[in-house]
């Protein structure tokens, strides 16, 4: 291959998707679950007025005004299928698959361990590697056991000690073959949602609907304690373990760029959205997870909340700049000089209009990371399949591949990831 096109993604780069033990796995029972039961008819009841700005809502309003839209349930099922999702990884050219551990599996009650359960993802974890797909795991993405939850999970610091238990467990039991850990998922976006935001802010309802600056604090702290604790654990367990954790990331820009006001609160929100929590955990990363959905446009007003442009949206309202990546990755390698892996980038899309656009733009704008000496280790696309999108069901459809949970669970591969396979096939070189 000519110098000139020579691929500048490297070989051993990590090409993959991401999922979420709750949302696509079924059959659990954590706090989340009681959640849903518990909320499902208001959520439905009340949908019409939550969502009905949606470009989207005369096709979804049927399946948004139903209240099993709003339990997961049996989800996608992936928990007795996985071995047909690893194959349509190999299908898509994906050599690494991040996935989480389920906590109420293995400790559904305080104290007791479910072998059978510890005994399910050792297996899931030979399969990876058996068909050569990475594995990426993620401790930790908002779900825990009930009895947890009823303690008042990580609201209190003395809580700590059972997620550090869980921790040793999969240290011990669950790490043989695998590289890469991901501590703990988004903690800003969990805190915020459950902790801070009401819902007319916010636009979601989360559990536990605790609205309390002072516990969304504490929750912060802690979950920041969370993570250092965890990465000692494993580090002791395990020291050629490579550790991060998850960071939702907005490209966050002044909404008029040279007025001092709309860039001093800009600032602010990069701080504190952005970098605090990997400012104060720095030492305990060993590179950068970055989940990336939003540019937010920010104005000096109160309360502080984006002034996005309206279109181009996706089928959730939010709107797409794909390419707002960019600053972010050179942001991320400015500030921290870590290995960068991109954990989750995706687009609600069910007609699979944006998609390809979406990630084609993504593509580029690594390449342009990439040649000015950013190191990036991995994309992981979000999601592998269309999943439970937490208050907001099952109509939002991320996945590369198209589940069909009226029809047996049907997977079917999406246009965009057949493009997307071909991309990869190519920037990956000849082998």
């Amino acid at each position: 291959m000519p110098e000139d096109t020579k691929p500048l993604f490297p070989p051993d780069f990590l090409w993959g998707a991401s999922t979420a033990g709750h949302q696509v796995e079924g059959g659990l029972h954590d706090q989340w679950t009681v959640w849903e039961l518990h909320n499902a008819a208001e959520l439905a009841r009340t949908a019409e007025h939550r969502l009905n700005r949606l470009a989207i809502w005369p096709e979804i309003k049927n399946q948004a005004q139903k209240p099993d839209n709003y339990v997961s349930g049996e989800s996608t099922q992936h928990f007795n299928r996985y071995e047909t999702d690893f194959k349509l990884l190999k299908e898509l050219n994906l050599n690494a698959f991040r996935f989480s551990i389920e906590w109420s599996r293995i400790e559904p009650q305080q104290g007791r361990f479910d072998q059978e359960a510890i005994n399910h993802y050792r297996k899931y974890l030979s399969r990876l590697k058996l068909h050569n797909i990475e594995p990426v795991m993620n401790i930790w993405h908002w779900t825990m056991p009930v009895w947890f939850a009823e303690m008042g999970g990580f609201k209190y610091r003395r809580n700590l000690k059972f997620f550090e238990r869980f921790v040793e467990l999969v240290a011990r039991e669950l790490t043989d073959g695998v590289t890469y850990v991901l501590t703990i998922n988004e903690p800003n976006v969990y805190t915020s949602y459950g902790y801070l935001l009401p819902e007319p802010v916010s636009g979601v309802r989360w559990p536990p609907e605790e609205k309390s600056p002072l516990a969304a604090s504490r929750v912060y702290l802690n979950l920041l304690s969370a993570h250092r604790r965890a990465y000692k654990i494993l580090k002791r367990h395990k020291p050629s373990l490579q550790i991060g954790m998850a960071s939702n990331l907005a490209n966050i820009q002044a909404k008029r760029p040279h007025n001092i006001l709309d860039e001093e609160i800009t600032q602010l929100m990069r701080y504190f959205w952005d970098w605090w929590f990997l400012k104060h955990s720095r030492r305990q990363q060993d590179f950068i997870g970055l989940n990336y959905y939003f540019t937010d446009y920010y104005r000096f007003k109160f309360p502080v909340l984006p002034d996005d442009p309206k279109m181009p949206a996706s089928d959730m309202g939010w709107y797409m700049e794909p390419e707002g990546i960019y600053p972010l990755l050179l942001r991320a390698w400015a500030h921290y000089k870590k290995p960068i892996i991109i954990t989750e980038n995706g687009v609600a899309d069910r007609h699979d209009e944006y998609r390809r656009w979406w990630i084609e733009e993504t593509i580029v704008a690594m390449e342009r990371a990439l040649s000015e000496g950013v190191k990036i280790k991995g994309y992981f696309h979000w999601s592998l399949l269309d999943n439970f999108e937490w208050s907001y069901g099952w109509w939002p459809n991320f996945g590369l591949v198209e589940v069909d949970r009226s029809d047996k669970m049907k997977r079917t591969i999406r246009p965009s990831a057949k493009w997307l396979a071909g991309r990869i096939k190519k920037l990956s070189g000849p082998k």
